[in-house]
This record gives structure tokens, C-alpha cells and sequence, in this order.
């Protein structure tokens, strides 16, 4: 288990909602990268806790979740 400050554990909520409301939206990885205009790669990271996202591809991100 995480300690909630660790920013490992921030990651992984955060990629858990993506990957939640991505599949409500009923989009793979690979449409949702191009509805961004950003790698596969990159959304995998996302979901996967890898990797923090940028804030221009947050607002992406947002848009193409509604």
C-alpha cells in the first residue's frame, strides 16, 4: 500500500480514473490517443501509473472525455 503522499500513489489514482473513463466512453487506447493527437505509448503510461501527464494534454485528455 501507498502512503497517500507518495506521488506513486497519486499516479495510480489518477491512471485508474482515466482507464475507468475511457472504457465508459467506450474507447480503446488507440482512439483516444487519436482524439488527443498523442501516442498509444503515451496513453498506456497514463493508465499503466507510469508517467504524470502535462497539463496540455490534460486539457486534451479532458476534451476527449467530456
Amino acid at each position: 500500500m501507498f502512503d497517500r503522499t507518495d506521488e506513486n500513489y497519486v499516479y495510480e489514482i489518477v491512471s485508474k480514473n482515466i482507464k475507468k473513463q475511457r472504457k465508459l466512453k467506450g474507447l480503446t487506447q488507440e482512439q483516444l490517443a487519436e482524439k488527443m493527437d498523442v501516442s498509444i505509448q503515451m496513453i498506456s503510461n497514463l493508465e499503466g501509473g507510469k508517467k504524470a501527464i502535462r497539463p496540455e494534454n490534460l486539457i486534451k485528455l479532458c476534451l476527449a472525455l467530456d
